[in-house]
Formats: structure tokens, sequence, C-alpha cells
């Protein structure tokens, strides 16, 4: 498969390292330009690429910035992407830490409504609990016992599809959040929110979330 990865920090360079070992054909790119990715493209086989060129052709396009990023991104960046793209958004709003206020999540917008609208395309919130490492440390075979799963939200079903299958392909059973206007049960400080553990755990952290926002998660 052919998978696009916007975002070279820890989320994103870990994707990158497991998925081009599964076999995908990965381009990568970040904010600096692709001669900053050159020790990740040796190590991996990826190709680095301009922001604007990571999705051309992609199946799959992982937007992995930080919140306050995404604005920024290239115009049209899902233009060339291939009929269908799943588009992976990792985000998470931290106002007081990095992202400073977004009024539109302030007043309750989930946060991957409010990417989805900045990019101009549906996105499937996923990998946005876990801690990078354990992309590489917590895959197991599919049918392992207490296997680690992971929550996914998103309106389009086909999508939502593709992303839980490449998850299963990475070593991690899913548990479906619903849909993006559900995924505030999977955004920073719920329960969910870098748990470990199998489907039934996730699933039950998922029925506990409250949707307010904790004050230390407020600008």
């Amino acid at each position: 498969m052919k998978i696009g990865i916007i975002g070279a920090g820890q989320i994103g360079s870990n994707l990158t390292r497991r998925l081009t070992a599964l076999g995908h054909e990965v381009s990568v790119a970040n904010s600096r330009g692709p001669h900053t990715l050159s020790h990740l493209a040796e190590e991996t086989g990826a190709t680095p690429v301009e922001a604007a060129d990571a999705a051309r052709d992609a199946q799959i396009v992982v937007v992995t910035v930080p919140m306050k990023a995404v604005p920024d991104l290239p115009a049209g960046l899902l233009d060339g992407a291939a009929e269908g793209v799943a588009v992976i958004d990792t985000g998470n709003y931290y106002p007081q830490q990095r992202d400073g206020l977004i009024a539109a999540i302030e007043d309750g917008l989930t946060e991957s409504r409010w990417t989805e609208q900045q990019i101009g395309h549906p996105v499937i919130k996923a990998f946005n609990n876990i801690y990078a490492r354990n992309i590489i440390l917590q895959p197991q075979p599919k049918g392992t016992p207490g296997r680690y799963a992971l929550p996914v939200a998103g309106d389009d079903p086909a999508a939502k599809q593709a992303v839980r299958d490449l998850m299963d392909d990475l070593g991690f059973d899913t548990v479906d959040t619903g849909g993006l206007d559900d995924s505030w049960r999977q955004q920073p400080q719920t329960p969910v929110y870098v748990l470990s553990g199998d489907a039934a755990t996730v699933a039950k952290a998922l029925s506990e979330a409250s949707p307010e926002r904790p004050a230390s998660f407020r600008a």
C-alpha cells in the first residue's frame, strides 16, 4: 500500500519504521524539508518529500503534526491522493502546553472535527492515545490473548475499515469509538488516553468518558 505521512515527530517516525518494515511504500514529510529526513530515510527506505507531495497517489495519509500547525498545511494537500484516500488524524489539542487557544475546540467541537474542517477532507481519529514508543513495543500477532487495542473514530465506514485493517496489520486490535462527533471519548485526559489494554478494557474506558474537557486541557 502507498502511504503518506505528514509529520516526522515521534509518532510519525515510528509509524514510518513499522509501515516500511511491513512492506508498505511510505513517503514522509515534515515542516523543515526532505533534507532533514535523510537519517530516517536511510534507516527505513521511506521516501522523504515536501509536505505538498506526501499524499500523491497515497491510499492512506497520516496527518501527525501539532494542532497549531494544521492550518499551515499546504492548500490542496490531498488533491493528488488516490481515490477514496483514508486520512488518519493522530492529533491532540494541548492548549496550555503547546497549541494556544483554538476557539472552536474550546466551544465544544471535537479536535478531529476541527482538523477535518481545516484540511477539507474527512478524517479518521486514531493513534492519538498511544505513546509513540509503544507503536514499536506493543504490536502482537492477530489472535494473541490480551492483544493491545486502540480506539478509532470516524464517519466514513470504508475509510474507517481501511484504517482498522492497517492497524491490525501493525499489530493492534481496534475498538470503534463511533463517529467523529463521538471522538471526544478518546481525547486527552479521558480514561482511554494512553491506556494500554485489550479490546474489552478499551471499550470499558470509552464508555466511562465524560464530554466535559478537564480544566488542565482548556486554554
